[in-house]
């Protein structure tokens, strides 16, 4: 018998094996300061466009004042306990029925934690009989939610609708004949290309299929939208999605997630989510703080147009100067470029140390090889100044990337990775 310990000593997985030469500067990074569109990373000014701080509140004066107060009045304990056990505040229902008649839908139940929740909602919203269908290119937090699902599921190809109808397919003959149902489950905004989900599309399948959507909105929550109610709004469908989810942690700039949708789904789920159940609530000072925030996204949509300004300078600049930003159709803003792996990270020091921009990179296995992508994230903070500044290092570092600089700069790492491997 194998010593349980002895595959981590082998093995250290496909991120994990090149530790060595990338944490503490392409993974892990440290930045430091104040959150805004500036701040210090290895004691240097960087331009940041890796902060999902989209509408410019995590250092909003304001928020700062009233997160401090409740801190203050509550500490970082209350409530203590379970929601169900004695951690139910007449604030968490008044933040509840503020965020349900924000998206539009009947009822909404908090959840600590946006990774946690879809996990445990994905969890309780299918059983042995039932077939979920989702996107190939799903956030983490499905696919695990995902994997603790029983029955069958589909993955259809990233967005396309004959993929789609041809799993739907599948999953009917299924269900039919375990006598379950179906859960659909889509972004609003993928996170990584920025593409928002065929929900108008999708929808348009109930009318053939007999299928629930649950829609992960995470960044589509306070960016898109007349009201700024995400995705769905923007496409004209949020009626038809059965369950919604957004998270804290983007437009919010805070800790915590939600569900909506109709009331006696919401008040199934209340009583049933095992990862809210049997975990301490929200605490008050989260609770304070994302109802100011709310209130400042329902009051205040300059800061939403502030957003939108910067994102289309930004993407406007790029695809001027001949740059492939894919499809997007969000603030997220990707870049691609074609390199390996150590070139990837020539650039990106090149970029951090010389130009003073800072941005996330992704690489293979999470992009195919020989490609690099580099993430950006436009906020309300940034300002027109910031987009020109990354505009101008983005030119240089494409010239250094296609003239075989950074290949040269890379030739010790890659003897490295080729040590290491």
């Amino acid at each position: 018998m194998k010593d349980l310990f002895d595959k981590i000593y082998k093995d250290k997985g496909p991120l994990g094996k090149w530790a060595e030469q990338a944490e503490g500067y392409f993974v892990f990074p440290k930045l430091e300061g104040e959150i805004s569109n500036r701040m210090k990373f290895r004691g240097k000014e960087v331009i940041t466009w890796s902060i999902n701080d989209y509408l410019g509140l995590a250092n909003h004066p304001e928020v700062r004042k009233v997160d401090a107060e409740a801190a203050k009045q509550y500490g970082s304990a209350y409530p203590m306990g379970a929601r169900m056990m004695s951690g139910h505040t007449d604030l968490h229902e008044r933040l509840q029925d503020e965020l349900a008649a924000f998206v539009h839908k009947q009822s909404a139940y908090l959840l600590n934690f946006g990774y946690q929740g879809m996990v445990s909602t994905i969890d309780a919203l299918v059983s042995k009989s039932d077939v979920i269908v989702y996107d190939v290119d799903a956030h983490a937090c499905i696919i695990d939610g995902v994997r603790l699902h029983l029955g069958q599921r589909f993955t259809y190809k990233h967005n396309d609708m004959e993929s789609i109808e041809k799993n739907l397919q599948r999953a009917t003959k299924i269900a039919e004949q375990t006598g379950g149902g179906i859960l659909l489950i889509s972004e609003g905004v993928f996170g990584m290309r920025g593409e928002q989900g065929k929900l108008k599309e999708i929808v348009e399948l109930k009318k053939k299929y007999k299928f629930r959507l649950f829609v992960d909105d995470a960044h589509g929550f306070g960016t898109l939208g007349k009201t700024g109610a995400g995705a769905g709004e923007e496409q004209g469908v949020q009626d038809e999605i059965d369950v919604y989810f957004a998270t804290f942690a983007k437009s919010l700039a805070s800790t915590g997630a939600f569900i909506a949708g109709d009331k006696e789904i919401m008040d199934y789920l209340k009583y049933n989510l095992r990862s809210q159940m049997f975990a301490k609530s929200l605490q008050m000072q989260l609770v304070v703080g994302a109802l100011k925030r709310l209130e400042m996204l329902r009051s205040m949509p300059e800061l939403k147009e502030k957003l939108w300004e910067n994102v289309n300078a930004l993407q406007n600049g790029l695809k001027s100067r001949g740059f492939d930003i894919g499809t997007t159709q969000s603030c997220v803003t990707p870049v691609y470029l074609k390199g390996s792996i150590p070139e990837a990270m020539a650039l990106v020091k090149d970029l951090r140390e010389n130009h003073g921009v800072f941005c996330s990179i992704v690489v293979y296995p999470v992009v195919p090889k020989g490609l690099i992508l580099l993430r950006m994230i436009p906020t309300a903070s940034h300002t027109l100044k910031d987009v020109e500044e990354t505009l101008d290092a983005f030119s240089a570092i494409r010239e250094r990337l296609e003239n075989g600089t950074y290949k040269r700069l890379s030739a010790a790492v890659s003897e490295a990775m080729l040590n290491k491997s």
